[in-house]
């Protein structure tokens, strides 16, 4: 079976481990320019050098059986290692979170910097659509996306399913990254709901990354949807102060800045686990079918690959 997943982070990608494993034929379609998606991490030249901080998630836990076991993996292969600031059970990739995409990724040679901006469904067959022409024909086709982006692609072909994908609405996140030429000493090096707040880390702290005194700062959702459209360095202003507040201590100006805005950041998750029209195989997973964290994304990949597994055994 032929299978197109647009969307590679970690829900597509888990989608797509299981599915090769069974022998299917899978292609991955990504707009990113390379591998992350929300584990991004951001280089940054400085005068210190360049530093790469993490702008996406902080970290992750393992709970199922199945992604614990995944974690040890990693671990054994050196993309993965306990991070304790943020307590017990913490896991950061290594030398950056997006290590961990790069390390799954790798086997499948996904289409980077590709856009599907449309899907097509004829003689129970599937066609994408980008700038660069059409790709198909597909047996399947997997949404690995966040739920505004799913919703447009469902619309024309179930609405039922898009519908779903409109009501899951995500939270938005401005995330600013601040070097600084010296530590800020004693400064607890995770600081959680203070003010405009919502995270702050000292990205230093995680395993296999530079010295230099590099944070990380993610405002609070609230804060986030009332700025939205403020520009970058504006919103470094605001979260530098912010963190000057947090911290309690009157810090240096940084040497390098630089924020991004994430327009789907946090959701707080369906309950579907993973969507399916059997009929005209096409499906949906990621983390805002089930919750916002990393392993809700790697589950929803895998019970999507099984989910179409079935179809293929009972048909």
């Amino acid at each position: 079976m032929k299978v197109a997943i647009i969307g590679a982070g970690m829900a597509g990608l888990a989608c797509a481990d299981k599915l090769r494993a069974d022998g299917h034929t899978v292609s991955l379609y990504d707009k990113g320019r390379g591998a992350g998606g929300r584990m991004s991490s951001r280089r940054m030249d400085t005068p210190l050098g360049q530093v790469t901080l993490d702008h996406g998630a902080q970290y992750f836990t393992a709970r199922d059986p199945g992604f614990n076991k995944l974690v040890s993996i990693w671990q054994h292969n050196g993309v993965a290692a306990p991070w304790p600031v943020a307590g017990h059970g913490a896991w950061v990739g290594v030398p950056a979170m997006s290590a961990i995409i790069k390390d799954m990724a790798a086997p499948h040679g996904v289409a980077w910097g590709c856009h599907i901006s449309g899907i097509s469904h004829t003689n129970h067959q599937w066609q994408l659509h980008s700038a660069a022409g059409d790709t198909g024909p597909f047996d399947a086709v997997i949404l690995a996306i966040p739920a505004e982006q799913a919703a447009t692609l469902l619309s024309l072909h179930d609405f039922a399913l898009a519908r779903i994908a409109l009501t899951a609405r995500s939270q938005p996140c401005w995330t600013s990254m601040f070097v600084f030429e010296q530590s800020l000493g004693a400064v607890p090096s995770v600081i959680r709901n203070a003010g405009a707040i919502a995270w702050a880390a000292r990205n230093n702290t995680k395993p296999g990354r530079a010295s230099a005194e590099a944070w990380v700062v993610q405002a609070s959702a609230d804060w986030s949807r009332a700025n939205f459209d403020l520009g970058p360095a504006q919103v470094s202003d605001e979260l530098l102060s912010a963190l000057k507040i947090g911290c309690n201590s009157n810090i240096p100006l940084p040497v390098a800045t630089a924020s991004h805005r994430w327009s789907y950041a946090l959701s707080a998750g369906t309950g579907d686990g993973a969507l399916w029209n059997q009929e005209i195989a096409l499906g949906v997973c990621g983390d805002w079918l089930l919750g916002p964290r990393v392993e809700c994304a790697w589950l929803s990949g895998q019970l999507m690959a099984k989910r179409v597994m079935q179809r293929v055994t009972s048909s």
